[in-house]
């Protein structure tokens, strides 16, 4: 005789009725049923659930429950709890099997990869970037869906100026992560140490400036323009840069010289004067701002 635990019906009085889910519990591992599972059924729009157990032939039912779509959750220690809905027609019986997996408690892959990228970052610190790499490639095999790898080796291949291999890394890194400003703000700047200079302009003003928190890729970008004396293209990229980063002293230093070249001398002076009050005693642009301020104080 088929013995099947007694349900405990908590449930309201409509989920009551002819219809029957029942089946069988296994371990996925080696087939074998499964005792004391506990076995919970809620009906869609109910409030308290029906229950049962599994027997030592890991069979369960949940007997005279109303026709509609159930939820029915599955748990039992030492297994990861498994779940799904049923949908059940009235006066029929839903037959079905359940494999539970067992529960391995995994370390959190988190705290490896921080583990592993400080190192990483730490021998590139000291310029012992092919070290570096081999630990960011090792976690890119382990972790494939961290883009984020693909970066730090472009970063290491930078250190070492090969910008191809460089280059070719961070590409791949901005494409899985198309959405992330700063990788795309990255690979524009190795493309124009790389040399590709047009390209790497045209990518740096497709950069949403919200979602950066260096600016200094795109002044080096604005320099590029003014010494090719692109000082309209140079003088928009900066007023960008100087509306999204207003404390950031080396854009008016640029800006006042990409005036300058524009021979807009008022501008150039307000910009330079900016600069001279606001850099670091040691910044390496204050000896040339304070020249050319000199320079510029007749002109107008």
């Amino acid at each position: 005789m088929l013995l099947l635990l007694s349900l405990v019906a908590t449930g309201a009085a409509a989920q009551k009725g002819d219809s029957r889910i029942a089946g069988k519990v296994v371990d996925s591992d080696n087939g074998q049923p499964l005792e004391n599972v506990q076995v919970k059924g809620t009906l869609a729009g109910a409030a308290q659930p029906v229950s049962a157990k599994s027997n030592k032939k890991g069979e369960f039912s949940l007997n005279n429950i109303a026709a509609g779509e159930w939820t029915v959750e599955f748990t039992r220690d030492g297994f990861d709890p498994q779940g799904g809905k049923v949908t059940i027609e009235s006066g029929k019986s839903q037959d079905i099997t359940v494999k539970l997996v067992k529960h391995v408690d995994r370390p959190d892959p988190g705290v490896e990869l921080n583990a592993k990228a400080q190192e990483g970052m730490a021998l590139m610190q000291g310029q012992k970037y092919a070290e570096a790499r081999k630990i960011f490639e090792e976690m890119l095999v382990k972790f494939p869906d961290v883009h984020q790898l693909n970066a730090y080796i472009a970063q290491s291949y930078a250190g070492e100026n090969n910008m191809p291999k460089a280059i070719e890394y961070m590409k791949t890194a901005s494409e899985k992560d198309p959405e992330n400003a700063e990788m795309k703000l990255v690979l524009a700047d190795l493309m124009m140490e790389g040399g590709d200079k047009t390209a790497a302009i045209e990518m740096m003003k497709t950069v949403d400036l919200t979602k950066i928190k260096n600016p200094l890729p795109l002044i080096n970008g604005s320099i590029s323009l003014i010494n090719a004396n692109k000082t309209d293209e140079a003088m928009d990229l900066l007023n960008k840069v100087a509306a999204q980063f207003p404390t950031q002293a080396e854009v008016y230093y640029y800006r006042g010289r990409a005036n300058v070249a524009a021979k807009k001398y008022p501008e150039a002076k307000a910009d330079l004067d900016k600069f001279v009050s606001m850099a670091a005693p040691d910044a390496r642009e204050l000896p040339d701002a304070k020249k050319l301020l000199e320079q510029l104080k007749d002109a107008k």
